[in-house]
């Protein structure tokens, strides 16, 4: 396992973290235990959970993924072994159940969040806290065409830096990172911290994979210029970049199946490039999954790739991709189908 530096911290990250968003919901909590486990013993340092989590997000399972963290972290000791990361929720209109859906990046919801975080996580600070996603209208879970509005209502982002520094003068929070920002949101977070002298943002953790690869417009330079590394989350776009869809299969206990209204990677052109990015694998005997995870591990822009699983093939074949080095030719003919399908799920 590599590890690379996050954002200008002091931590190095196993360049795998461990997505957590199916425990509590897909997974029970004994099954959550055994993939922690394994992939400690197999080099991964980092995992990343969310207030909101488990997924798809309600109620009854609000804080469950965390609270089974937190159980794991008090039965085994390895606070101190591992990298740990979270998120704040940004406005919730749509999760009434979310601070009676009117939660905001603000002081007062943000320290409330973290507070509440961590007792669940039965911890006393975090690695890397992040805003799960903006306080204002913009473009992110494959919004397309921004509609400006000078009428919103939104919490500044020197509003919410501010409420983070108090988390990091109390010992609450170490570093801090965005989640689902643009261009302008990050250069913001960054023009602020340093004008301001504020908490610097040390990541961003935004959607990358085959069939979403707009990070490179405009996000990359800023990442790599910048030293705010991204952690790639749904690298395999939910599954589907392994072929298990393909034809109109709906596999048992798969999240697409479980859940239909995630439709995001799931369109005529998605199926189209799956397919061609399938062929590829067949080409150079490369897993269709681990091929579509080397490739994202092997941009320069990358720090950290966030892996999710249901069950322990999955998770041993996910981290087993680090082995993998694609050649120039696979590369080569990756960009080859991008350009003919450039971003079907943006």
């Amino acid at each position: 396992m590599q590890y690379n530096r996050l954002g200008r911290t002091d931590l190095n990250v196993s360049e795998i973290c461990l997505g957590t968003m199916t425990w509590g919901q897909q997974n029970t909590a004994e099954e959550a235990f055994d993939q922690m486990d394994y992939a400690l013993t197999h080099g991964i340092n980092f995992f990343d959970t969310a207030e909101l989590y488990a997924i798809p997000p309600q109620a009854e399972t609000y804080g469950r993924t965390e609270a089974i963290i937190g159980e794991w972290l008090r039965k085994t000791g390895h606070r101190h072994d591992i990298i740990l990361a979270s998120k704040v929720c940004g406005p919730t209109g749509w999760c009434p159940h979310i601070r009676a859906g009117k939660a905001r990046l603000d002081a007062k919801n943000i320290v409330a969040a973290c507070d509440a975080s961590l007792k669940r996580l039965n911890t006393d600070y975090l690695d890397l806290y992040q805003t799960h996603w903006p306080d204002r209208n913009t473009n992110f879970f494959g919004k397309l065409g921004y509609q400006h509005s000078d009428e919103e209502s939104l919490t500044p982002i020197e509003e919410t830096l501010d409420a983070m520094q108090q988390l990091v003068q109390a010992g609450k929070v170490r570093h801090i990172g965005i989640s689902n920002e643009t261009p302008w949101g990050a250069a913001r977070h960054l023009c602020l911290s340093e004008v301001k002298e504020l908490p610097r943002i040390a990541s961003i953790q935004n959607p990358y994979n085959l069939l979403n690869r707009s990070f490179e417009i405009g996000m990359s330079e800023i990442a790599c210029r910048e030293d705010i590394g991204l952690l790639a989350y749904s690298p395999l776009a939910f599954g589907v970049l392994a072929g298990k869809y393909l034809h109109g299969n709906k596999p048992a206990g798969a999240r697409l199946t479980l859940f239909e209204h995630y439709t995001r990677y799931s369109n005529a052109e998605a199926e189209l490039a799956t397919k061609a990015y399938i062929r590829i694998a067949d080409t150079y005997g490369l897993d269709p999954a681990q091929m579509a995870l080397a490739f994202i591990r092997q941009q320069s822009f990358v720090c950290a790739t966030i892996i999710g699983a249901t069950n322990m093939a999955q998770l041993a074949s996910n981290i087993a991709s680090h082995e993998i080095t694609l050649s120039d030719a696979c590369l080569a003919d990756i960009e080859r189908i991008h350009r003919q399908q450039p971003n079907p799920c943006p």
